[in-house]
């Protein structure tokens, strides 16, 4: 019983609406909770593994909905047990998910949107066009998909996931918010939301409307640089979400969820890479409650940047850490492969 991408997708309905349809056949309305159980607990891919429901059932179901699970179009595996994948959606368009071992834990990276309308001059998907946002069911099968590499590969559950693949995830809100809860119900994946990190470009208004939600899941602020001439140069959205419009949000986010933001910056060669740029994270970090993850790049083919020396990095971390300042620095993952946000789907669309 194949779906049809022109029937409605049934991960898009709630249970009541399961429920209502079930009534509507004349069929037992308790089957909306097994169906609900299929699709969310079991990530069924397909009506027919539904085996607790009756042949008839099944064939209703089929008629009248359609399941478009995520598929792994490609993928690359590194030295350092990092798995690229290029996940194919139902409409043939490609998104990236990662697999990120480390000694403590094992962390799926997954995308929100097809593309990125940002332009961050550091990534690679923006220069993607933005071509939809993902369904809240597309980004719960990239967490099915990377979780079932992860105890396959290496027979280790899944520990941890970051929203920080291709895509902003604030501007498609509702399908994240979505996909969170499927991934952390208890008729879900049953993922705690501690263990999911949402990473922002920063988007003032949306990071308030979190705190208004109140949300469980940590808050990761891609910042970059810490004075708005700078990061306006590598990062438009700021010119319309200044550091000052942020810092409010953030505090604002802070107050009402109780939650430490993240502040991701990777530190490039000969821009943002002084100790008077350490100063202005510093003093930035005074104003909002925050720990300061600094990360390696990774290059993007034909990119303008490159990692910070060596010697300049150490200098930059150990002047927040002498500062009180709480710093991990996260060294790049799967450098012998297509690490860099965008570059696999990028050769995987031929673009």
């Amino acid at each position: 019983m194949a779906s049809s991408p022109s029937l409605p997708n049934i991960r898009a309905l709630s249970q009541q609406d399961l429920t209502e349809w079930f009534a509507a056949q004349g069929a037992p309305t308790f089957r909306a909770k097994q169906v609900w159980e299929w699709l969310w607990k079991k990530s069924a891919r397909s009506f027919d593994e539904m085996t607790n429901l009756s042949l008839e059932n099944r064939q209703q179901l089929s008629a009248a909905f359609s399941i478009l699970p995520v598929s792994i179009d490609n993928f690359q595996v590194s030295r350092d047990r990092t798995i690229k994948n290029a996940f194919r959606l139902y409409d043939g368009n490609l998104v990236e998910g990662v697999l990120i071992p480390t000694e403590t834990r094992m962390t799926a990276c997954v995308s929100s949107q097809v593309g990125c309308s940002l332009t961050c001059k550091f990534c690679a998907t923006g220069r993607l066009e933005r071509l939809r946002n993902l369904e809240a069911d597309e980004i719960y099968d990239q967490v099915v998909l990377i979780r079932q590499q992860s105890e396959e590969r290496y027979g280790i559950p899944l520990s941890n996931i970051v929203y920080m693949g291709m895509g902003e995830p604030l501007l498609n809100y509702a399908n994240v918010l979505r996909s969170i809860d499927r991934i952390t119900s208890p008729d879900g994946l049953g993922m705690s939301p501690q263990r999911i990190t949402v990473s922002t470009a920063g988007i003032a208004k949306m990071i308030k409307k979190l705190g208004d939600d109140a949300v469980k899941f940590n808050l990761a602020l891609s910042l970059h640089a810490a004075n708005d001439e700078k990061r306006n140069k590598i990062m438009p959205i700021n010119e319309s979400n200044s550091l000052d419009a942020l810092a409010e949000a953030l505090n604002y986010f802070y107050e009402k969820t109780g939650t430490r933001v993240t502040f991701e910056y990777i530190v490039f060669n000969g821009f943002n890479d002084t100790l008077q740029d350490a100063r202005e994270l510093e003093i930035f970090c005074r104003r909002v409650k925050a720990k300061v993850n600094i990360i390696e790049y990774n290059p993007i083919d034909g990119g303008e940047f490159i990692n910070a020396k060596e010697d300049k990095l150490q200098a930059f971390v150990g002047h927040l850490e002498n500062k009180g300042i709480i710093v991990n620095v996260r060294r790049s993952r799967g450098k012998d492969i297509d690490a860099a946000c965008g570059q696999l789907a990028n050769k995987s669309s031929g673009k």
